[in-house]
């Protein structure tokens, strides 16, 4: 459900709050909830969306993520190769390239490369209560064993043990920002599992690969992926609700098919006989008018 525009803010936009994914109770929530408005600004297209002159990244996205809490238990350990499958193949598929319809001010695009470069764990060095100040610390400390990248996008991954208190499970199931930290414009994202309350945060009680925490961990941060790329400093790419790309299909999914487990799927990442089946949600093309898609063209 759309916010609704307060009077007298006809010509007014509402902007990206940071905190992305809404849950499946209210999937427009999180980046259009009215928390920050701005003037018109910005290019207008034909295309349901704006852009507002920020940056994008437009050379290859690097990801990196932050294993946070404890991801031994049996789920937990068997969710870390297929999100790691995930980041390792999304670039490069039909699916990633809808984010080649942005541009920036000197109209280069967004490029369908995506590099997963590493890794680390953090053994609840913040306890299993986030604020958004302690993600961003988490982020922080665990730079030295990642590197400063301008470039990367920073995935703080929470263990089904650990929750973040401005509103996972109720307000968001993940989201995406950015900060200035040890000196460098780092954009990073918070996706916690979705377990803890799986009727906000899961379309399917299991995943095609089989691991429910896993599978619906991985449309979220396809989701934040996208938006972080075609909206890393929230000042880029949204519609005059605040809505960034993949917030305008959120929770839908396309054409589905029954993977071998029974679980519903709808694309395949990966080549040959290592490829995964995964159910992630469309994203928004921004040409033709603008539609939800999962894959371009």
């Amino acid at each position: 459900m759309l916010p609704a525009l307060a009077p007298g803010d006809s010509e007014k936009e509402l902007k990206p709050n940071g905190k992305g994914i809404g849950t499946l109770f209210n999937p427009g929530n999180g980046n259009a909830n009215g928390q920050g408005k701005g003037g018109p600004g910005g290019g207008t297209t034909d295309n349901g969306i704006i852009y507002h002159g920020g940056p994008l990244l437009t050379g290859t996205v690097n990801v990196y993520y932050i294993w946070y809490g404890d991801w031994t238990k049996a789920d937990n350990a068997a969710a870390v190769p297929i999100l790691t499958d995930l980041a390792k193949n999304i670039g490069g598929s039909p699916y990633f390239n809808i984010n080649s319809t942005y541009y920036d001010s000197t109209s280069h695009r967004v490029i369908n490369s995506v590099a997963y470069v590493k890794s680390t764990d953090d053994h609840y060095s913040h306890g299993t209560s986030l604020s958004d100040a302690a993600v961003q610390d988490v982020v922080k400390v665990n730079l030295g064993a990642l590197g400063n990248d301008t470039s990367g996008v920073y995935f703080v991954l929470t263990s089904a043990d650990v929750t973040a208190s401005s509103g996972f499970c109720t307000q968001y199931c993940g989201w995406h920002t950015f900060g200035t930290i040890n000196g460098t414009n780092i954009k990073y994202s918070f996706v916690g599992d979705p377990t803890r309350c799986p009727t906000a945060c899961m379309a399917q009680s299991i995943g095609p690969n089989g691991s429910t925490g896993a599978d619906g961990m991985a449309s979220v941060i396809a989701h934040e992926l996208e938006e972080a790329t075609t909206d890393p400093n929230l000042n880029a790419w949204y519609d005059r609700r605040g809505y960034e790309n993949a917030d305008k299909c959120a929770w839908t999914f396309g054409t589905t098919y029954v993977a071998p487990n029974g679980a519903l799927a709808n694309m395949k990442l990966g080549k040959d006989t290592t490829a995964r089946d995964f159910l992630i949600q469309r994203n928004w093309v921004n040409a033709s008018g603008g539609y939800c898609a999962l894959q371009y063209p």
